[in-house]
């Protein structure tokens, strides 16, 4: 009888490692070709707006990180640098600067959701038409599957 729990619990801890991994790396594996990281730096220098995401953000952790330029134009926004590898993340602006979980819950019903982050060496989403990038002043990256705050960037 020991043994069978014993068994049952190791089994059953190394099945929740295993989806854990899994969820962690299914991201990396299906993330789409990394874009041309020179296309990417000429894009974001000739942006309307410049700001800087950093690992230092009250809600970054080692898993869940931004680092590198961001460039905000009035048609796409486009990240140099690199985000921690996850699913489902979504890019935001917003009305006020915000670094953690929390905050970033107490105004994501004011937040305008611009688009999918796919790629992780650097990024380029589209804008949707109607939205006015000068109408916001911050740039966030949320992972939507987990509720965890990845990055956000000042931009004005």
């Amino acid at each position: 009888m020991l043994r069978w729990l014993i068994l049952s619990g190791t089994h059953a801890v190394t099945l929740a490692f295993g989806v854990a991994l899994g969820v962690y790396l299914l991201p990396i594996l299906t993330a789409p070709e990394s874009l041309d990281q020179a296309m990417l730096q000429e894009t974001a220098q000739t942006a309307l707006f410049q700001a800087s995401f950093t690992r230092d953000l009250k809600g970054s952790d080692f898993l869940h990180w931004g680092e590198g330029a961001v460039g905000v134009g009035a048609d796409r926004i486009v990240h140099v640098g690199a985000l921690s590898p996850g699913p489902d993340y979504k890019l935001y602006l917003l009305n006020e600067f915000v670094e953690d979980e929390a905050q970033f819950l107490r105004v994501k019903d004011q937040a305008q959701l611009i688009g999918d982050v796919k790629t992780f060496d650097g990024f380029l989403v589209p804008v949707p038409a109607g939205v006015d990038v000068a109408a916001f002043s911050t740039v966030l990256v949320w992972c939507e599957a987990f509720g965890e705050f990845i990055t956000a960037a000042r931009y004005r």
